[in-house]
């Protein structure tokens, strides 16, 4: 898959998608902010120890190069699960409800999805009207979040086979070693997901393929057409945060970037 890098001139670096050229979209990097320390640069998460001074004006970059008001550039509380909320009107950043997803038609907001190894989904409707953003962690993608975001797309006119769905950066399989309690945990629920675990390095791990479970779910679930971009947020220590690397590193502050999407100007 083709990535592109952003527009001309411009101190950020998102990665984008052909599958979604019908949105405005863009999976930031944690480059072309101005947090530093652990946060550097492009932190976009509220909920970080950053200072509010640094958010704002990362948020408000992002912001502008989706071409879209600050205060229209809109996130929830993140909590793993699988509620999905319809953002029609603004609300003030920081004060999002607790969901995992958000759709929208409105050509004047931006969905963002925070990450720091979880999968961020971007959807798009064929023409580019209707789009959402899901955070998909292990345990929001086994709940249905992927699913829930297609159900409230329909809701607002879009047709799943019309859909078209890219997991953005997230761990990869090499890197994310989990243990058999979440194995059995996802399997046990989903045995097709057994394809999705290899043998890992120590006995009784396994390495587990977030992204390609979730493209999975999502071409099982009927959409048009579903990628990963197939990016790996551990390895790539410039470009990205990684909560598993902080944890390997033994822990302190942590940075998040953020995945965004809004409707296409031209319906």
């Amino acid at each position: 898959m083709t990535l592109d890098t952003g527009k001309n001139g411009s101190l950020l670096s998102p990665l984008t998608s052909p599958l979604l050229t019908q949105a405005r979209h863009g999976f930031f990097t944690r480059e072309g902010g101005v947090s530093t320390g652990p946060y550097a640069s492009l932190n976009c998460s509220t909920r970080s120890g950053d200072t509010p001074e640094n958010l704002t004006e990362n948020r408000a970059r992002v912001a502008q190069w989706m071409g879209v008001s600050a205060s229209s550039l809109l996130g929830v509380t993140q909590v793993h699960g699988a509620h999905v909320i319809t953002a029609q009107t603004p609300w003030p950043a920081g004060s999002g409800g607790e969901a995992d997803a958000m759709v929208t038609t409105n050509p004047d907001i931006a969905l963002g999805t925070i990450t720091a190894d979880c999968a961020p989904v971007l959807f798009a409707s064929t023409d580019g009207r209707v789009v959402g953003a899901a955070h998909a962690g292990w345990r929001g993608a086994l709940a249905g979040v992927l699913e829930a975001t297609l159900q409230a797309m329909q809701a607002l006119g879009a047709e799943t086979k019309d859909i078209q769905a890219v997991v953005g950066p997230c761990i990869a399989q090499e890197s994310y070693e989990t243990g058999e309690d979440m194995r059995s945990a996802i399997t046990s629920a989903y045995p097709q997901a057994a394809q999705f675990f290899a043998p890992g390095q120590r006995p009784g791990h396994f390495q587990f393929d977030l992204a390609g479970w979730c493209v999975f779910r999502l071409q099982h679930a009927g959409v048009g057409r579903a990628a990963a971009l197939g990016v790996d947020t551990l390895t790539d220590d410039k470009r990205f945060f990684s909560h598993r690397r902080r944890t390997l590193a033994g822990g302190g502050p942590i940075g998040h970037q953020i995945s965004v999407i809004a409707p296409g100007v031209n319906h």
